[in-house]
């Protein structure tokens, strides 16, 4: 299922915090983690704020070009349209690998069960 920018509503959740070790010269050990506060529902935000406005310049530029983002998958989707007519030209990953994935992630709980 492919969104665009227009009409989402991201869900508000709290940073998670992110261990990093990073050790200090060869051979050294690190006494103690470092975090890293990543909010991911804020990069979700980022991510369609940004498809939002490369569609908007496409459109203000009179391109064929639109840009949305599949959640499911995580991965950007590109159309590539005739002006004139509306029809897609060319979509990058193609409508047929996108429903591949779709079925992929629909059956990764049936191939992955954690209890077993």
């Amino acid at each position: 299922m492919v969104s665009s920018v227009k009409g989402a509503s991201a869900q508000q959740a709290a940073p998670s915090p992110i261990e990093v070790n990073v050790p200090r010269g060869k051979g050294a050990a690190v006494s103690h983690p470092s975090t890293v506060d990543f909010d991911q529902a804020q990069a979700n935000r980022n991510i369609h704020a940004a498809v939002g406005m490369l569609n908007q310049q496409m459109a203000e530029s009179h391109r064929g070009l639109g840009f949305s983002y599949d959640d499911s998958v995580k991965s950007p989707v590109i159309m590539v349209r005739n002006t004139a007519t509306g029809e897609v030209v060319r979509q990058i990953p193609s409508e047929d690998v996108l429903r591949v994935a779709h079925k992929m992630d629909a059956l990764r709980g049936i191939l992955y069960n954690k209890a077993a």
